[in-house]
């Protein structure tokens, strides 16, 4: 086949951590790779956000990253890239006329409307996975919220008229079904890990006699790193290592300012962005992962944790629910005491740290990693080739 992935502001070529750039990223990057591998042709298209960036780059064997002009070529946040979604589906459009895939699958909410768009004049076949809905951020952010207006009526919009949506853990579903989106256009096929990079096997990183917890990816309020920073308070044999965004950045100094104010500055590391090669050392030497946002789409954090055979404390949200529930311990978001309390089970107890660390390393071997997932992404592609799932309705239907 050859295969078309829309992924307007998140770019599998981008530096991991920043504010726009994290899991949606790393999963479009490996599905497209992991694609290739079973013989596809892949063609990721992303918006340019940089003059000096080359039309086309290839990203591996097979798969090929076309940078869109569609809008100023500079970095800008995802949510002020609406207004340049008709540019980029004009650019899809044109490519397409010319040499259509016989598939296209768009990431996140506004590649969907750009892949629709080029799709009412080329025809092509247009699948959607969300990554995040307007509907849980609004909820979780309120007044907080940079979305565009538009965004949850879009989504919804976007729902019924695709072909199919590859929604990644079971709360999307129920989240999508309460928009209104029909049932029969879903399947869940969730984010993936790399099981070759993401191993018990390997170095660590250096570390000291403390008791080591790690926290990691990008440096938002919602993330939650303020409450492992206040849980911390009440350990204080242990260290926290936080991963993510850069010095300067508003939410690390932040977290810096409220580590200094409750005198642990000594043993909260705020350590900026590192590159992906160098994160499961990073997680062999943590005695346990936190990862605590108040909402997740999916959340990889965890599952390359557990692959290093790391334990997980995870809040009950999101795709935490179908990853970590059963082989490690979840709380509530923004409830720094419930975390306390986990953290010092888990860190007192080897026997559990084991168990939890066993457990976790089955999870991810068998559910999770990219052959998988690209097995089973390919399966709902050919559902739509055959005929076996809805066409794309008329704008608005």
């Amino acid at each position: 086949m050859r295969i078309a992935l829309i992924s307007e502001h998140a770019d599998p070529l981008a530096t991991i951590g920043g504010v726009d750039a994290g899991g949606q990223n790393v999963h479009v990057a490996e599905l497209a790779a992991a694609l290739a591998r079973r013989g596809h042709e892949v063609v990721v298209h992303t918006r340019r956000a940089a003059a000096d960036e080359p039309e086309r780059v290839p990203l591996g064997p097979g798969v090929s990253v076309e940078h869109v002009p569609a809008g100023p070529a500079t970095a800008l946040p995802k949510d002020e890239l609406l207004p340049y979604m008709p540019e980029f589906a004009e650019h899809l459009t044109r490519r397409w006329a010319v040499n259509p895939p016989d598939v296209a699958h768009a990431h996140f909410w506004m590649s969907g409307l750009a892949a629709l768009s080029a799709a009412e004049v080329t025809g092509v076949p247009v699948l959607q996975t969300f990554h995040a809905l307007g509907t849980v951020k609004r909820r979780w952010q309120g007044a907080a919220d940079t979305s565009p207006d538009r965004r949850i009526a879009a989504e919804a919009d976007i729902g019924r008229r695709v072909h199919a949506i590859v929604a990644t853990c079971t709360d999307e579903v129920n989240e999508l079904l309460r928009m209104g989106v029909p049932g029969d256009r879903i399947t869940v096929v969730p984010c993936g890990v790399d099981l070759g990079l993401f191993r018990p096997e390997g170095p660590a990183a250096p570390r000291g006699a403390r008791r080591r917890v790690l926290s990691l990816g990008r440096m938002v309020p919602r993330k939650g790193v303020d409450t492992v920073v206040r849980a911390m308070r009440h350990l204080p044999d242990a260290e926290l290592v936080v991963v993510g965004g850069e010095p300067g950045d508003g939410e690390v100094a932040r977290l810096a300012a409220m580590a200094a104010a409750y005198g642990m500055a000594d043993r909260v590391h705020l350590i900026g962005s590192v590159g992906r090669a160098e994160v499961p050392a990073l997680m062999r030497s943590a005695d346990v992962l936190v990862t605590v946002p108040w909402y997740e789409p999916f959340g990889m954090v965890p599952l390359e944790a557990m692959a290093c055979g790391v334990p997980v404390i995870a809040s009950a949200v999101g795709g935490h629910l179908d990853t970590v529930t059963g082989c490690g311990v979840l709380v509530p978001p923004r409830r720094p005491s419930a975390l306390t309390r986990a953290l010092r089970d888990v860190l007192d107890r080897p026997g559990l740290r084991g168990s939890l660390a066993a457990a976790g390393l089955r999870r991810a071997r068998s559910g999770y990693g990219w052959p998988l997932v690209a097995e089973r992404t390919e399966a709902v592609y050919l559902d739509v080739l055959t005929g076996r799932r809805a066409g794309v309705a008329a704008a608005g239907g």
